[in-house]
């Protein structure tokens, strides 16, 4: 098992977003959470990567549980531990690129602490493999790229941090049906080659035909759970997100 969350809580002030909720990745998985707005599937993701305490505005605290990950908790680190250390990228809700640098520098931003630069250019040839546009475009500011792009660029930003484990926020948000799933096809082959994924995703239909397992979560509580075929069988499931 990659990841393990155990009975994890976290509190908004006097609001408890999660109540305890536990789950598991293994490795090699794409892992999907699916649920509503407000459900906490975007909180389950950063507080994995350890954001929660450290973004003010939010005001956010784990008060129980664990992330055990490789066999430590993550709750000890900091978040660019999670990231140095354990090899945890984070494709974050609404892509959060430097609109003001170009496409490579916001690539090369995301390699900061690595010191093996031959593989760095080797990581970057391999996002510019994946992302042909990204190459086309490298040397445009981020803010010029459309929504797509920017998206793959995000996507392409998490793999040069080189993870074993990707935390990926609505990748699908704001984009074009066929943008969808185009990038959903990619992240199907960024799984292929060794990222294990785990995906917050609202579009359920998507995200179920991606993953292998997911989980559905109804108010910071998991409600079921199951194998991607399961859940897109299921007659809550259908009703509540597949429109059916």
């Amino acid at each position: 098992m990659l990841l393990e969350v155990k009975d994890l809580r976290v509190n908004y002030g006097n609001i408890e977003a999660l109540h305890g909720i536990s789950f598991s990745v293994d490795e090699g998985e794409i892992v999907t959470l699916i649920g509503a707005n407000g459900a906490g599937k975007s909180t389950t993701l950063m507080t994995i990567s350890r954001q929660i305490p450290h973004v003010a505005e939010l005001g956010g605290k784990v008060i129980g549980g664990s992330i055990i990950y490789q066999g430590e908790d993550l709750l000890q680190y900091e978040p660019h531990q999670v990231v140095s250390k354990f090899g945890i990228s984070q494709v974050p809700e609404g892509r959060r690129i430097f609109g003001n640098l170009s496409v490579l520098e916001n690539l090369m931003l995301a390699t900061y602490a690595r010191k093996d630069k031959a593989q760095v250019r080797k990581d970057l040839k391999r996002v510019f493999e994946i992302f042909p546009r990204l190459e086309e475009r490298k040397h445009q500011r981020g803010e010029t790229l459309s929504g797509g792009e920017q998206q793959m660029l995000a996507v392409g930003r998490a793999l040069m941090t080189r993870g074993r484990l990707m935390l990926l926020d609505e990748p699908s948000m704001g984009l074009a049906p066929v943008l969808v799933r185009d990038i959903f096809e990619t992240l199907k082959e960024i799984n292929a080659q060794g990222t294990t994924i785990l995906l917050v995703e609202q579009n359920a239909n998507m995200a179920l035909k991606l993953a292998h397992r997911g989980y559905v979560l109804e108010t910071g509580n998991i409600v079921l759970e199951g194998t991607a075929a399961e859940l897109a069988a299921n007659p809550e499931v259908k009703k509540a997100y597949l429109g059916g």
